[in-house]
């Protein structure tokens, strides 16, 4: 990510630093796609430090991230004073805090990317960062420990996993057809369709899995109307012994997180076969992610003091079975059926990776 924005070690190493599970992703990458992919994860995180910076008063974050936001849209705009935001900040992690300081350098290397990397970054960090203001204006006003607020219905879940997600899931898919294979034959409608799936689905993982942390900050995302038609109130779900009313509203989620993951593997399917990175990047996130799904359908979804990771020796074994399937068309189409159907027998609810993070979270 060089061009003019710092040495590709030392933005690498600050990647690493804000998002592991990520860089693994990044890292599998083929060059050319990389400093883009990079740059705007690096933009994202930014601005989601300013929205999720707590210890601020929301009307701060909010200035900042819109004046933010035109920055990033214009480079004629001002950089904002983002002192506030540095690592001495209760709740940003030093990381975030170096991201903070070197901000400017980034928004440097976006104003000298070129037109292909520019136009498609600036439309993603446009639909990311607005979806950051409206979480903003919807749960801003809430205090952690308080009261909850929930969205409205499934329209507004489906809208935000898009607008955080799925619209990554689009810029993903742009930039590497655009880059890696733009002669391929491909239906690029259903290949941007299933891709802005595959990132919404990653987004509603995190969601089912974070539900606890989230009710404790006052946000729900699950949505209001479905609550109340099985008796519930989002402030009652703080209540771990109210899983049971829960659950047929929370499985027809993981239902619908696992359909967004098999588009993504048809996304991945449809990504030519030489493209051994770009599969694996995709592939990866989504299996992970289905066996995150098997552990949210045991019980203990509200227990806020249950973490749902799938454990370290699980997804190293998860990436080296991709690896010496990519030969066999036959063993590689099969690895979503293999993972779905895994049993669970011996699973622990620890380990790692912290999110589930790819083409779209």
């Amino acid at each position: 990510m060089s061009r003019d924005g710092g040495s590709n070690e030392s933005w690498a190493a600050l990647l690493q630093e804000v998002s592991r599970s990520f860089y693994l992703t990044l890292r599998v990458l083929p060059p050319s796609v990389r400093r883009p992919i990079g740059l705007a994860y690096l933009l994202a995180r930014a601005t989601d430090t300013v929205a999720d910076a707590s210890s601020l008063p929301v009307a701060e974050r909010r200035r900042v991230l819109v004046a933010l936001r035109e920055r990033i849209l214009d480079s004629r705009m001002p950089t904002p004073g983002l002192a506030a935001f540095h690592a001495e900040v209760p709740g940003i992690t030093p990381g975030e805090g170096r991201l903070m300081a070197r901000l400017p350098e980034a928004l440097e290397a976006l104003d000298q990317s070129q037109v292909w990397e520019k136009a498609p970054i600036r439309t993603v960090l446009e639909t990311i960062s607005g979806g950051q203001i409206l979480d903003l204006d919807r749960f801003g006003g809430v205090s952690p420990g308080h009261g909850v607020v929930a969205l409205p219905d499934a329209a507004a879940l489906d809208d935000y996993t898009y607008r955080v997600a799925g619209c990554v899931g689009e810029f993903w898919t742009r930039i590497c057809r655009h880059r890696l294979f733009p002669g391929a034959v491909i239906d690029d409608e259903a290949f941007l369709a299933d891709g802005i799936r595959l990132g919404k689905g990653l987004q509603l993982i995190n969601i089912l899995r974070d539900l606890p942390r989230d009710l404790e900050a006052g946000r729900c995302y699950l949505p209001l109307d479905e609550l109340a038609r099985v008796g519930l109130e989002p402030g009652s779900l703080r209540d771990p012994a109210q899983e049971h009313r829960l659950r047929p509203v929370y499985d027809a989620w993981i239902r619908r997180a696992e359909a967004h993951m098999a588009a993504g593997w048809e996304y991945v399917r449809r990504i030519p076969a030489g493209q051994v990175r770009v599969r694996l990047a995709c592939a990866w996130p989504i299996l992970i992610g289905l066996r995150t799904l098997q552990r949210l359908r045991e019980p203990g979804v509200l227990d806020p003091a249950r973490r749902v990771k799938v454990p370290r020796s699980e997804v190293r074994a998860l990436l080296w079975g991709t690896i010496w399937r990519l030969p066999s068309k036959r063993l590689w189409d099969g690895l979503f059926e293999k993972t779905c159907s895994a049993g669970l027998r011996g699973r622990r609810v620890d380990g790692a990776p912290d999110r589930v993070e790819g083409p779209g979270a």
